[in-house]
C-alpha cells in the first residue's frame, strides 16, 4: 500500500511524565504556568491534555459553552503497580510465578474497573451535563457541550491558531475530582485533532510513485535516449540466491558487477531460510491475531489463492476469522487504504505459520482510540497467543508529543495481555532513527517529526519491537546466506543510460528499519546486561541520561525494500495482483509467527511476553548475530523494473544503509539481538532452564 501521509496532531508533555504514565505510575508533577482551579486543588492533574499548539499568542478566544464535543476517559482499573509487577513476574524464567498467566476473567476481575469505580466516574461525568455515549472495560466515552466538558475537567476550551487551521483545546492542563482520581488513567480528545497510527508497509511500486519528483522524473530512460541494450527490458531479478544474475550492461556502481536485487521472496523461502522448514514447526495449536485498520472483503480468498498458487497450503475450514465492524468505520479519507497492509500481514503469518489460527481484527480508523479499541477485544477476549501490528507513530513531532492518555492506554493493554501469556509485536518504523534528516528524503517518514527517537508502540517496555534486515540467500538451494540491516540509498538510470543519478555514493536515504534509544522510558529489566551502557545511556537525540533507557528493536527479521516480500490480493473494485513489499511491517507478522512456531514446539505452552526469553537467548545461537561489517562492504543492487508506460525503469540501490542506526556485534539499535536462528532458536524452547 503507499506509505500513509496522515498529520497527527500530539499534545505536550514532558518525557519524564510520559515514562511515568508508561510504567503505571500516576503521580503528577504540575508544569509551571499551569494554574489549578481554586476549588480542585485536591484533584489530580492530567499533564498533557493541554497542547504545546495551544499557545497564549495563538489564542482567540473561549469557545461557546454550547458548542457540542466528545472525550474518551480511560479508566485505571485497580492495582496498576500489581499489575505491571505481575506481568513481569509471569514473563520472567527467574521468577517463581513464571509462566502462570491468567485468564481473561481472571484479569479482569483483578485489575480491571470495578462497578464502584464505573459508577463514580459516571455520576461524576453525568454529573458535569455530558452524556455517556459508549462503554467498555477501558473507557467511557461521552458527549455534551463545552460548557459541560469545562465543568468537568476544570479547564476552559479556547480556540487556536495552528498551522493545519484553527483547533479547539483545552486552556490548561485538565484535572478530575479527587473523588474519581485513583479511577481515571486519562482523558482523550478534549483538543478536537485526532492521533493517527500509520502502517509500517510500502510496495516497491508506490515506493517509487512515492519518490521526490526530480529523481522520479529522471528515472524514465526511454530505448531512444540511448539505454544499453544489455539492460532488460521486462522486470528481471536474481532467482537463484544473492547475486545470482548480474546486471550486464549497467553504469557502474558501488562494485563492479552489480548483480540484480532478489526476487521476492515467497513465504515457501523465507521458512527454508530461517529454518522452520527443517525445524518441522507449522505453528499447530497457536492463535495469531492481526491489528490493521479496516479490511479487505477479499481476505481469505486472497491469502488461500495466493498460497495454492506457491505450493503452500490454504486456511483450512475454521481456520481464519475477523472480527469487523463496518458500518462503525470512520475517517477512511484520513487513513488511506490499508488494504495492501493487510494482506501482507495476513499471508506472512500463514505463510511462516501455516498450521497456527489467524484472527484478523480490524479497527474501525487508524486513529490511536480505534486501534487501542482493536487491542483491547483480543485481550478482553482472549483470542490469540501473538498479536501482530504492522503500524505506529512518533512520539515527538513539531506539533507537540504523543498524548499519555494514549500511551497509557496501550500500555495498559499490553500489560494486561502479558499476564494472560499473550505476546505483541510490533514493527519499528520504516524511517531508520525517525529524526528530520531521515524524513527529508525518506518514503514512509513522518514528515512532522522534529527530533531522532523511538516510535510508538515500538518502544513500550511491554511489546516485543521487531526492526528489518536485508535478507541474502546463499544460492538456488534457498539456504541462509546473510544478512544486513534493512536501509536502503537509491539512485535511478540517467536518461542517456549512462550513469546513475545522484552518483553512487551521494545518494540519499530512501528507505530503512526503524530503532532507537528512547528517552521516554527506562530500561526494562531485561535489557540489563544485554544492552551495552554505551548504547542505553544516550537517547536517539543525544540526550544524555544517568540511567539506561529502552532500546529499540528487540529482534529483527527480513523487510528490505530491495530483498522483498511477495504480496497477492484483489483490491476494491480491482483485480487479484501480485508485489514486492517491504518494511518491518513485514518483519512484525514474520516474528509473530515464529512465536506461534516456538508455542508448537513448547508443547503448546503460550510464550507469554517475548521479551526476556529474547534477552536470555542474547549472544547464543539462537540468533544470527547481524552485523553488516562481518559480510561484504559495498552491498549493492540494481532494480530493474522492465518498460513501464513506454520507458524503462532501473534503479541502483545500495542496501546496509539505514539512516541512524548500525549494527554491531552484539545488540544494536538495527537488528536488536538479531534474527532467529532455525533449529538452535527453536531447539533452546525446549529447555526449562534459563540460557
Amino acid at each position: 500500500m503507499p506509505a500513509a501521509r496522515t498529520l497527527r496532531t500530539r499534545t505536550a508533555v514532558a518525557a519524564p511524565a510520559v515514562a511515568a504514565l508508561i510504567l503505571g505510575t500516576l503521580a503528577v508533577a504540575t508544569p509551571a504556568g499551569a494554574a489549578t482551579p481554586v476549588n480542585e486543588q485536591s484533584a489530580k492533574e492530567l499533564p498533557g491534555s493541554h497542547p504545546a499548539w495551544a499557545t497564549a499568542q495563538a489564542d482567540t478566544g473561549a469557545v461557546a459553552d454550547s458548542v457540542q464535543s466528545t472525550a474518551r476517559v480511560y479508566l485505571a482499573g485497580q492495582n496498576q503497580a500489581g499489575l505491571a509487577a505481575l506481568a513481569k513476574a509471569v514473563s520472567d524464567v527467574n521468577s517463581p510465578d513464571y509462566g502462570k498467566f491468567l485468564s481473561a476473567e481472571d484479569a479482569k476481575a483483578k485489575f480491571g474497573a470495578t462497578p464502584a469505580q464505573v459508577k463514580a466516574v459516571t455520576a461524576w461525568l453525568t454529573g458535569a451535563g455530558l452524556k455517556v455515549t459508549d462503554q467498555t472495560a477501558h473507557y467511557l466515552e461521552v458527549s455534551g457541550s463545552t460548557g459541560a466538558l469545562t465543568k468537568a475537567f476544570g479547564a476552559p476550551i479556547h480556540s487556536y491558531r495552528t498551522a493545519d487551521g484553527t483547533h479547539r483545546a483545552p486552556a490548561r492542563n485538565a484535572v478530575v475530582p479527587a473523588s474519581v482520581a485513583d479511577a481515571v488513567m486519562g482523558v482523550a480528545g478534549l483538543a478536537d485533532t485526532q492521533h493517527k497510527a500509520v502502517s509500517q508497509a510500502v510496495s516497491v511500486k508506490d515506493a517509487e510513485q512515492a519518490a521526490s519528483g526530480a529523481q522520479s522524473r529522471s528515472a524514465l530512460a526511454s530505448p531512444e535516449a540511448g539505454r544499453p541494450a544489455a539492460l532488460p527490458t521486462v522486470p528481471t531479478c536474481s532467482d537463484n540466491g544473492y547475486a545470482s544474475k548480474m546486471a550486464k550492461g549497467a553504469p557502474a556502481g558501488y562494485e563492479k558487477n552489480e548483480p540484480f536485487a532478489p526476487c521476492s521472496y515467497t513465504p515457501t523461502q523465507l521458512r527454508k531460510a530461517y529454518g522452520i522448514t527443517d525445524a518441522k514447526v507449522t505453528g499447530k495449536g497457536a492463535r495469531i491475531a492481526i491489528i490493521d485498520a479496516y479490511a479487505l472483503g477479499t481476505m481469505e480468498q486472497d491469502a488461500n489463492h495466493f498460497a495454492k498458487l506457491h505450493g503452500d497450503k490454504p486456511f483450512a475450514k475454521g481456520q481464519y476469522s475477523e472480527v469487523v465492524s463496518k458500518d462503525k468505520w470512520n475517517h477512511q479519507s484520513e487513513c488511506g487504504d490499508w488494504s495492501g497492509e493487510e494482506a501482507l500481514d495476513v499471508e506472512m503469518a500463514h505463510g511462516l505459520a501455516p498450521d497456527a489460527k489467524v484472527t484478523y481484527v480490524g479497527a474501525d480508523s487508524c486513529l490511536d482510540g480505534d486501534l487501542n479499541a482493536a487491542l483491547a477485544k483480543v485481550v478482553d477476549g482472549h483470542l490469540a497467543d501473538i498479536v501482530s501490528n504492522s503500524w505506529g507513530e512518533i512520539m515527538h513531532g513539531k506539533s507537540g508529543d504523543l498524548d499519555p492518555a494514549v500511551i497509557a492506554a496501550d500500555n495498559q493493554i499490553f500489560e494486561l495481555g502479558s499476564v494472560e501469556g499473550i505476546s505483541f509485536t510490533v514493527s519499528s518504523g520504516d524511517c531508520g532513527d525517525s529524526s528530520p534528516g531521515a524524513a527529508a528524503t525518506g518514503v514512509n517518514c513522518e514528515k512532522d517529526t522534529n527530533q531522532a527517537q523511538a516510535d510508538w508502540p515500538s518502544a513500550s517496555p511491554w511489546v516485543t519491537s521487531v526492526g528489518g534486515t536485508a535478507l541474502e540467500l546463499a544460492d538456488k538451494s534457498g539456504k541462509y546466506g546473510h544478512e544486513v540491516s534493512m536501509g536502503d540509498q537509491r539512485s535511478v538510470l540517467s536518461a542517456d543510460g549512462k550513469s546513475w543519478t545522484p552518483q553512487p555514493g551521494s545518494a540519499p536515504f530512501y528507505f530503512g528499519g526503524g530503532g532507537g534509544v528512547s528517552k521516554d522510558f527506562q530500561q526494562p529489566w531485561y535489557q540489563k546486561g544485554v544492552v551495552p551502557k554505551s548504547v542505553s545511556m544516550t537517547a536517539a537525540d543525544g540526550t544524555k541520561s544517568l540511567t539506561p533507557l529502552r532500546a529499540t528493536p528487540d529482534v529483527a527479521m527480513s523487510g528490505d525494500l530491495v530483498a522483498a516480500t511477495l504480496v497477492g490480493y484483489t483490491p476494491d473494485k480491482g483485480a487479484y495482483s501480485e508485489g514486492g513489499y517491504g518494511g518491518t511491517s513485514v518483519a512484525a507478522p514474520e516474528y509473530a509467527a515464529v512465536l506461534a512456531d516456538t508455542i508448537q514446539e513448547r508443547g503448546g505452552r503460550a510464550v507469554g511476553f517475548a521479551n526476556p526469553a529474547i534477552y536470555d537467548r542474547a549472544g547464543t545461537k539462537a540468533f544470527h548475530d547481524v552485523n553488516n561489517a562481518a559480510v561484504h562492504t559495498p552491498f549493492g543492487n540494481v532494480v530493474d523494473l522492465g518498460m513501464v508506460g513506454g520507458s524503462l525503469k532501473v534503479r541502483l540501490y545500495k542496501i546496509g544503509a539505514d539512516y541512524g542506526l548500525n549494527t554491531s556485534k552484539g545488540y544494536d539499535t538495527a537488528t536488536g539481538v538479531g534474527t532467529p536462528n532455525g533449529a538452535d532458536y527453536f531447539a533452546s524452547f525446549k529447555l526449562a532452564k534459563k540460557h
